[in-house]
């Protein structure tokens, strides 16, 4: 069992690190022989997308060691991805959308014959399987349908591109309203804490059935 734990806030105290935390405590209480992958974005060095990302889309074997050197950190991130059961990302909310440390880690894992793959019906994600909890911290409130969120539907089209459709987002909303601030976090920590039991459970019964 292994759980990767993806921060993308530019602040070391902020509101989305302390959701990611308050999971990942939950999760080894409830799994202490599992494994966790942490990746702070914030504190990685991503490469932007160049002419070398072309080589992506050619024959494997004819990349080039300038490509391979460029395309070593996505290499290092795509085999995060597949190592983990279970994924949870730290995503504030920044002017409507999400911080660019999290859109340049997606453009290195979004990648054509690793993550997703183009077929006779169009591209076909290759990541199914595992579970996606989303952690998010919002200075205001954005009920869906919200003309003004780009941030959720957003990351809920680009992850089942590759193959991630089981999505759970749990919204820390308020958070520059200070009276309605703390319920919100409450609420959000209770609901993060459940949903790390709930997959411990889910993986535990899929692995005994296995068994079986």
């Amino acid at each position: 069992m292994t759980l990767l734990r993806i921060d993308s806030s530019a602040r070391q105290t902020s509101v989305s690190r302390q959701m990611t935390e308050r999971f990942v405590a939950a999760w080894r209480t409830a799994h202490p022989g599992g494994v966790v992958i942490e990746r702070d974005l914030a504190t990685t060095v991503l490469p932007p997308i160049t002419d070398d990302w072309l080589a992506t889309y050619g024959d494997p074997s004819q990349i080039r060691p300038a490509e391979q050197k460029y395309l070593a950190t996505s290499d290092e991130l795509i085999a995060e991805l597949q190592l983990a059961d279970t994924i949870v990302i730290g995503a504030p909310m920044y002017n409507l959308s999400i911080s660019a440390s999290l859109k340049a880690w997606i453009d290195q894992v979004v990648r054509a014959g690793r993550t997703f793959a183009y077929g006779e019906r169009g591209p076909r994600g290759l990541l199914g399987g595992r579970r996606v909890i989303i952690a998010t911290s919002r200075g205001g409130s954005y009920p869906p349908p919200a003309a003004a969120d780009f941030q959720e539907p957003y990351l809920r089209a680009i992850f089942r591109f590759i193959g991630l459709d089981d999505i759970t987002f749990v919204h820390a909303e308020n958070q520059a309203r200070h009276s309605l601030a703390e319920p919100s976090r409450a609420s959000a920590y209770e609901r993060l804490t459940l949903l790390a039991n709930e997959v411990t459970q889910e993986v535990m019964t899929y692995v005994g059935a296995e068994n079986n």
